[in-house]
């Protein structure tokens, strides 16, 4: 069976080279007569491979050695509540400020509320989050535990360009769907995580990057695997973590390496996102909603203006191997998720399909 472009937000496309990879290692792991699978955590060999995925993520994001990199569980989701568990006691006033740029923001800040004082400070709700909301820095307070923002809006096809300036209130960004997407200087966060199943590996393990003097400040109600410090100590194995979705980022590491890294990745994705965005600003029938400046390299939303439009044209896609470009339930329309597994011919072969249904759809 041949394989269809996949342009699913989540689980998402991976490459087909670290699936390979995977496959061909699945039943016995080097000389070690055992899948990955059924390995120990504690075992000489297993820690080999997390902390060669370490390594290698450290080298991909240049991560200073002041920053502790833990794989978790329980999607980025769970840090809804982990961050504020960990935080709202950093500077003793239980305070964080949210910039509302979407679903995954908003859900975030509810979160939040059940354990300090929360303040929206900007929000683009009133415009259906088709921007990234325009900020006040003096509506900023000096005093926050924390600022926390989502790097990128899967749901709406946003993104932030530019870091709100929080003086020295930690910035705490989810970069769940733009990690290793485009260079990011990591010093500019106090906290960075991300859930692997949009450009790293498959769900269950969630990436957080986070500064050292950010551990030892949980509140008391902290769950002790919620509490980041005890990770940090056990080298995110406390208990047994997700072996073997670290396992396959570790192979998804090795392959942005060889690739040239973020960098030559960053190139890749603003020219794939470039081919999208030129045909949707001259399409007469397609229309992407979302602010100019504020467009995502990672997910493009489209609409035609008329659903039934919409639902024909995600039909005949994926009848042609175009499968999951359905939008979010929540938005409708369409949604092209173009991570960094897909190949700019996916997106070019994509293009020429919607000219066509255009031209048959006049």
């Amino acid at each position: 069976m041949n394989r269809v472009y996949n342009f699913s937000a989540g689980p998402s496309m991976l490459p087909l080279s670290v699936l390979e990879k995977a496959q061909k290692e699945l039943v016995c792991y080097g000389e070690s007569g055992m899948s990955v699978m059924e390995m120990s955590h504690r075992s000489k060999m297993y820690e080999e491979i997390i902390f060669k995925a370490e390594a290698d993520l450290r080298q991909l994001m240049n991560i200073p050695e002041n920053y502790k990199v833990l794989f978790l569980q329980g999607g980025a989701s769970m840090q809804f509540a982990q961050v504020p568990l960990n935080l709202l006691s950093a500077y003793q006033t239980g305070k964080a400020d949210y910039i509302n740029s979407g679903n995954f923001a908003n859900l975030a800040m509810k979160e939040a509320k059940r354990y300090g004082d929360i303040k929206e400070v900007a929000s683009s709700k009133a415009q259906g989050y088709s921007q990234i909301p325009d900020w006040d820095e003096k509506k900023f307070r000096a005093d926050a535990d924390y600022f926390y923002i989502c790097m990128n809006n899967t749901i709406y096809g946003t993104r932030f360009t530019k870091l709100p300036q929080t003086g020295n209130v930690p910035l705490v960004a989810d970069i769940s769907s733009c990690i290793l997407s485009q260079e990011y200087d990591i010093t500019k966060f106090g906290i960075a995580f991300a859930g692997a199943q949009k450009n790293v590996g498959p769900a269950g393990v969630t990436i957080v990057i986070i500064r050292d003097d950010l551990l030892g400040h949980a509140l008391d109600i902290t769950p002790t695997m919620l509490n980041y410090q005890v990770m940090a100590e056990k080298d995110s194995m406390y208990n047994t973590p997700p072996t073997y979705g670290i396992y396959m980022a570790g192979l998804t590491f090795e392959y942005l390496l060889s690739q040239g890294g973020v960098k030559a990745m960053e190139q890749r994705n603003i020219e794939k996102a470039r081919i999208l965005y030129d045909f949707l600003d001259e399409s007469k029938l397609f229309h992407n909603p979302v602010r100019k400046c504020d467009r995502s390299l990672m997910n493009a939303t489209f609409v035609t203006g008329d659903a039934d439009k919409d639902a024909a044209f995600v039909k005949a896609a994926t009848a042609a191997g175009f499968v999951n470009l359905k939008g979010h339930r929540s938005v409708g329309g369409m949604r092209a998720s173009i991570y960094n597994a897909m190949p700019e011919e996916g997106i070019v072969k994509l293009v020429a399909f919607m000219k066509q249904f255009e031209a048959d759809n006049k």
